[in-house]
């Protein structure tokens, strides 16, 4: 039996290349009508939880329960997409934006779960607008929320510069504007089986896992404790990519893997994460928490240790004895960075 090539006749390319873009904008359509149907939902759950807890002194009796009992119920029935942190964001989204007419629904729910990163409420509705008008993709509104580009462009004396500059932040991302569609979150709010498994096949997600496998082989005194471990305060949630205690420097020590170069932005964070960890989940018998961030942009990795707290010099000279170096975390990294970009296709999972 012959076989077809459609390569070999134009006109035939013609016709695929015409049915490809018909499917293409058809899914497209269909996302766009999941992504407003979605943001509608959670706006109105989030009203139904305000107007309740709003609802007098009897319903003030939930207090703090509300929103683990709801969550508890609507996991069984709808899963997972409707746990308590989701719950809490689409609570203070309707809080941030309690009138419909002014959300833009050209914005994905992921869009406004990273809008509500935002205190002031004129910097939220500014990057809401520029995300909506501009077409930008999360990563895109990640980017230029963490330049705080909204707040050099009112300081600045050069606005075209700061706009320049900003731009070319867009251009760097050089992501699909439809990108977030992989996101779990729209999964799981479709009722989806596995979402989050989906996204297995991402480079940051497979480094993780052979991270996580390297250091427990390393020894050392290394036990496994969480991955991806969420650390809440009264108002957000924060995720930790790896989470390990050393019982030979009785310390927790946490790991967060940044695509790209290093940034103020990425030290800043994991001086957060450090003193979060050493004020919620820190023994009275622990060391200070260490913290490792590792980059892995291919020609600029770089490990940077946190800094140790007061002045526990005997401690600051053990851990770098016990904990791996920085040349071994690296020469690891790249190792296990080529051994992902040399596997087969085949062999890769695909979401």
């Amino acid at each position: 039996m012959n076989e077809f090539k459609v390569t070999t006749d134009p006109q035939l390319q013609t016709l695929l290349g015409s049915l490809g873009e018909l499917i293409r904008e058809a899914r497209q359509r269909a996302l766009r009508a999941v992504d407003v149907i979605q943001v509608q939902t959670c706006w109105q759950m989030g009203r139904h939880i305000v107007e309740f807890e709003q609802g007098g002194a009897a319903r003030a009796t939930y207090g703090q329960r509300l929103l683990p009992e709801l969550a508890e119920a609507l996991t069984v029935e709808f899963g997972k997409g409707f746990d308590e942190r989701n719950l809490r964001h689409m609570r203070g989204f309707y809080q941030a934006f309690p009138i419909w007419d002014a959300v833009r629904t050209e914005l994905s729910w992921t869009h406004y779960r990273t809008l509500l990163r935002i205190d002031s409420d004129s910097a939220r509705r500014w990057y809401m607008d520029e995300a909506a008008t501009q077409n930008w993709s999360t990563r895109a509104l990640e980017r230029q929320m963490g330049t705080l580009y909204y707040e050099r462009l009112l300081a600045s004396q050069d606005r075209a510069a700061v706009q320049k500059e900003a731009s070319a932040n867009i251009l760097a991302v050089n992501s699909n504007p439809r990108e977030f569609v992989r996101d779990p979150v729209l999964l799981e709010f479709l009722g989806l089986p596995n979402a989050g498994s989906l996204l297995e096949s991402d480079l940051e997600q497979a480094l993780m896992t052979q991270l996580q496998g390297f250091l427990l082989e390393l020894g050392k005194g290394f036990a496994f404790v969480a991955r991806q471990q969420r650390v809440s305060t009264e108002s957000k949630d924060f995720y930790l990519d790896l989470v390990f205690y050393n019982y030979l420097l009785k310390c927790f020590v946490i790991f967060d893997l940044k695509r790209g170069e290093l940034t103020h932005q990425d030290i800043g964070q994991m001086d957060m994460y450090v003193r979060m960890y050493d004020d919620l989940k820190r023994g009275p018998d622990d060391n200070p928490t260490v913290g490792i961030i590792l980059c892995s942009q291919k020609d600029a990795t770089v490990v940077r240790y946190s800094v140790l707290h007061g002045n526990e010099q005997l401690f600051a000279s053990k851990y770098k004895l016990v904990l791996p170096s920085e040349e071994t975390l690296r020469a690891e990294l790249e190792r296990e960075r080529a051994l992902l970009a040399d596997r087969p296709t085949s062999d890769k999972k695909t979401p």
